[in-house]
């Protein structure tokens, strides 16, 4: 529908299958990948809280809304999060689509999910 409306801004298409296999493949990773993903938290929270910092010229301003700014950035981290994990999962679709076709991508991810969550159920209760 995009490429009808803009067809300039958007020369490519995905079909359905490659959006889909792309988001069973990123789910996986993202729900198996657990340390990886809270490094990246980790790691994007700082970066936001130390940009945010440039922002302000009063140390009293800044340490007053500290608490909100935080939880905010906390909040935007988590969201970008995503993304380094919809590329390796597009990758993954992608060779998958390419070797054996769109159907085994979508079954593949399928099994990438429920094999990730297994392994991460177990992660967890052997934490515990």
């Amino acid at each position: 529908m995009l490429q009808d409306v803009l067809p300039l801004l958007f020369p490519f298409r995905l079909s359905a299958t490659t959006i889909a296999g792309s988001g069973l493949w990123s789910l996986a990773f993202y729900i198996g990948l657990t340390p990886v993903r809270e490094w990246i938290i980790r790691q994007l929270s700082r970066w936001f809280n130390f940009a945010e910092r440039s922002l302000y010229t009063s140390q009293e301003e800044f340490e007053r809304t500290r608490k909100g700014r935080e939880a905010q950035n906390a909040f935007y981290a988590s969201l970008f999060s995503i993304l380094p994990f919809l590329a390796v999962g597009l990758l993954c679709n992608y060779g998958i689509e390419s070797s054996l076709g769109r159907s085994w991508a979508i079954s593949f991810g399928t099994i990438a999910c429920v094999s990730f969550g297994v392994y991460e159920l177990g992660r967890r209760s052997s934490q515990e």
